[in-house]
Order: C-alpha cells, then structure tokens, then sequence
C-alpha cells in the first residue's frame, strides 16, 4: 500500500462555522520514497478570506475567485487517494473540512481506519513539548528556509521528512533475507570482496613519511 502525505489550508479553523478549504495537496510515496504523483490544487471557497487566514497562507478572495471549486476536484482527489495509507499532521483539522465538503456533494467520506496522525505519532514520542509541523522540523534539523507562508505542497514535503525521522528510518533499507544469495550477487545487490590482509612492507611506510614530509609541509587543518 503506497501511503499520501495530505495538507489543506483553509479560511479559517472550523467547517462547522462556514470556513472553506482553499488548497489541497497530497504526496504520493512507496516505501516513504516519493512516486512523484502529486495532487494539487487551489480552490474558489466562494466566500471571503479573512485577513487572519491571509496571513498565514497569503491566498486573498480575489486570488482564489477564478480557481476550481471543490467539487470540481472531488472525484479526482478521491481517485488520487483511494486504498492508500493517509499521513496528516493533526488529521482531525483536515478531516473535518474534507470530509465536511464531501457531505456537502454527497460523497463518500474518508476512511479514518487509513489515516495515520503524525501529531499523535509526535506526542507519543516526545510528551509534554511542541510537535507542531515548525516545532519538528526544528528538532530534526529539517530547513524550513522555504516556509515564509503556510503552503500545503510545501508543508507534505516537509511533512514526509518529519515522518520519516518520527519512525527512525532515515534511509530506505533493503530487506535481503528473501533474496536468494546467487542471485544478489548476479544482480550486484550483494558484491565480492577480497578476504586477503595486505602487509605493507617497511619500505612503503618510509617511502610514505618522506612524501608526507615533503610534499604536504603545512597542515591548515
């Protein structure tokens, strides 16, 4: 199962008081290695913005007024979505305004059994301090350079970092224990190397002291 990295930013804090997504932005990864599938998109809420939400995402109402709506782009979020594992950062915001905008066209909601909370991932494992998106980054040594504004593509790209330093699996691994030992060699998965422990003769070393004396006559390190 591929797994999406999801972001939205929106109007304001809570669907249920008439705030709107205006961008959506999913990641798609294999193994934590992006596939380089990404969906993205701006959306008209056809309503205002208020300046306390332009402030964090900089997207004004006349920006967005001649941007899709929502369900101009359901199906195809849903299709980009569909039997993947979900990774959102504090899932219970963005569930709220996705899953509020597909009752209101009346489609299928997102199945919470494949969503993953990197907030309650973060919580576990750090208790009692910040585990905000900035918060992490700054932990991991991630470079937040780029965040001048809160942007949703940008914020699943740094998510992904974030997640993969949550699980302690900095790079990919290969798994070889299923790999037939003759065939890992054929492939170059596997590579000889030379078992033999080579003397180095007395006479190298002198010849080694005396380059080092002079060719290398000051060390500025």
């Amino acid at each position: 199962m591929n797994e999406i990295f999801l972001d939205t930013e929106t109007t304001g804090l809570s669907y249920q008081e008439g705030h709107k997504i205006v961008e959506i932005a999913c990641i798609e990864t294999k193994d934590l290695i992006p596939t380089k599938k990404v969906f993205h998109k701006l959306i008209n809420p056809k309503r205002n913005v208020p300046d306390e939400a332009f402030r964090v995402h900089g997207f004004s109402q006349e920006f967005l007024s001649d941007k899709v709506t929502f369900d101009q782009v359901a199906d195809e979020f849903l299709d980009f979505i569909k039997d993947k594992k979900i990774i959102i950062h504090n899932s219970s915001f963005d569930l709220s305004f996705l899953n509020g905008e597909l009752n209101n066209i009346n489609k299928e909601n997102i199945n919470k059994d494949l969503v993953i909370d990197s907030l309650e991932v973060a919580r576990n494992k750090f208790p009692g301090t910040s585990n905000s998106l900035d918060a992490l980054c700054k932990r991991f040594n991630i470079d937040l350079s780029r965040r001048t504004k809160h942007n949703a593509l940008l914020d699943c790209e740094l998510l992904r970092e974030v997640y993969i330093n949550l699980l302690d699996a900095k790079e990919p691994r290969f798994n070889l224990s299923s790999i037939n030992h003759d065939e890992a060699m054929k492939s170059g998965i596997i590579k000889k190397y030379n078992k033999n422990v080579l003397k180095i003769t007395d006479n190298e070393i002198k010849n080694h002291k005396e380059f080092l004396k002079s060719e290398i006559k000051k060390n500025y390190y």
